[in-house]
């Protein structure tokens, strides 16, 4: 008898600490797996089995059960029956997650973004404005041995933590090898997570041309002009260098998972970080600096419709990006951290974008300098990091040129930008850390394209 008490209180203490483990990251857990849910559902059109099988079958989120709601266009998830999370889908918009406590009426923007994506028959026009490819390649290219590297690479590591859903090469502004996984296509809006980052970049760097948004001076944030973050600039929080402390952990608790799973307003939240360093002494990886850039951005629009259309009006539709989708968090702000969905062959697009130096088919899109300033390696950043763009000066990428630089994501999302080889090249997917040899991948490519001439 004594040894089943024994055993029956273990069990009890082991229950005991896995409800004192898991329930505080219960809304974390759902909040995830709702947005995610959502996003890929109403957004990338996926059936919800693929969305279950793929994008949240791991770590403690694969325990979360989802359901969509097609008449309110709304996706839940729950944890056996607790912590129920619900984000919500408007056109244009996305999706977004309705914090616990907060109500769908009180959503800010509007029930849809009524700003068509243009042109209206993009199968008909020219790549890269539009979907028609060239009948010939550029000389050199040699397409099925270019078609088999990419293969060889797109098959590389069959475990799941390896999964890859697209791999594009464009080269002289031709789209020279794609490859896609079942279920995905040219034209399948794919989370860019922290790619989102340099989308955020390019709309600064817009705003900044307008006359807005100077980059040196400090920033005019009222709860910061009593304390040591009135030195912060625009520039610091570009670099990822203001001195704020923040934690940008996703496998627990943490500053960036309440921000994205908890939090209404996430460049409030972004903003009542406290100092960690002097501003420009330490370089520090942070979205929520990144998410305190797009309320910055927000608070420059009289209008919120104006805001909200920004993205379509001034980079989306001018460069053909016709499935791009920013979302906003509850607040009505877009998630300019995390959160944008877009095809293959339209972040291919913003590649090109920034590999032609901002301009596209001859029209100015970013300022011009903007792209050397991007890609400018922040002083602390041992030539890794610019201005929400990662670089290869530091030669992380060995088999790749110093010149690269990179829109990188969570679970292996990257356009690479060579400008020293006319190059553009993305890979999607869903790869654990560390998982994916992009190395091997930018230098197996490589060896496919004719020598800089």
């Amino acid at each position: 008898m004594k040894r089943w008490l024994y055993v029956l209180l273990g069990l009890l203490l082991i229950l005991v600490l896995g409800a004192w483990y898991v329930y505080p990251r219960l809304p974390i857990i759902t909040g995830y797996a709702a947005k995610m849910t959502c996003s890929c559902y109403f957004v990338a059109d996926r059936d919800l089995e693929s969305i279950q099988q793929e994008d949240l079958n791991f770590s403690l989120v694969a325990q979360a059960s989802v359901s969509v709601n097609e008449e309110d266009q709304s996706a839940s998830a729950t944890v056996s029956g607790l912590a129920r999370q619900t984000a919500i889908y408007r056109p244009g918009l996305g999706c977004t997650l309705i914090p616990n406590g907060f109500a769908r009426d009180i959503l800010a923007g509007p029930e849809s973004l009524e700003i068509p994506a243009e042109p209206a028959q993009p199968d008909t026009v020219p790549w890269p404005m539009g979907q028609q490819l060239a009948d010939t390649l550029p000389d050199g290219i040699q397409a099925d041995a270019l078609a088999y590297t990419v293969k060889q690479h797109f098959d590389q590591g069959e475990e799941d933590d390896k999964h890859t859903r697209a791999i594009l090469v464009v080269y002289k502004d031709q789209l020279v090898a794609e490859e896609y996984a079942p279920g995905f296509d040219s034209k399948t809006p794919i989370l860019g997570w922290s790619m989102t980052k340099s989308i955020t970049n390019a709309l600064v760097g817009i705003r900044h041309s307008q006359g807005y948004l100077p980059l040196y001076e400090p920033l005019d944030i009222p709860e910061w002009q009593d304390d040591e973050r009135q030195n912060i600039t625009l520039h610091h929080l570009m670099q990822m260098s203001s001195g704020l402390a923040w934690e940008e952990v996703y496998s627990d608790i943490a500053d960036a998972t309440k921000m994205l799973y908890q939090e209404p307003d996430f460049a409030e939240y972004a903003g009542q970080s406290i100092m960690g360093s002097v501003p420009d002494s330490v370089w520090s990886y942070s979205s929520g600096t990144t998410n305190l850039i797009s309320g910055i951005l927000r608070a420059t629009f009289q209008d919120d419709s104006d805001y909200w259309s920004f993205p379509r009006r001034v980079l989306f539709n001018r460069i053909g990006m016709r499935t791009a989708v920013m979302e906003p968090d509850f607040s009505g702000t877009y998630v300019g951290s995390s959160y944008c969905f877009a095809s293959p062959r339209d972040w291919a697009r913003f590649g090109l974008l920034y590999l032609h130096d901002g301009l596209w088919m001859g029209e100015r899109i970013l300022p011009e300098g903007w792209v050397d300033y991007s890609t400018e390696p922040a002083r602390q950043s041992e030539g890794q990091y610019g201005a929400q763009i990662w670089l290869n000066e530091g030669g992380e990428l060995p088999a790749a040129p110093r010149d690269m630089f990179s829109f990188n994501g969570f679970q292996g999302q990257r356009v690479f930008v060579l400008p020293s080889h006319d190059l553009v090249i993305v890979r999607m997917g869903l790869s654990a850390d560390g998982t994916f040899d992009f190395n091997a991948m930018v230098r197996d490519i490589l060896a496919e394209i004719p020598p800089v001439q």
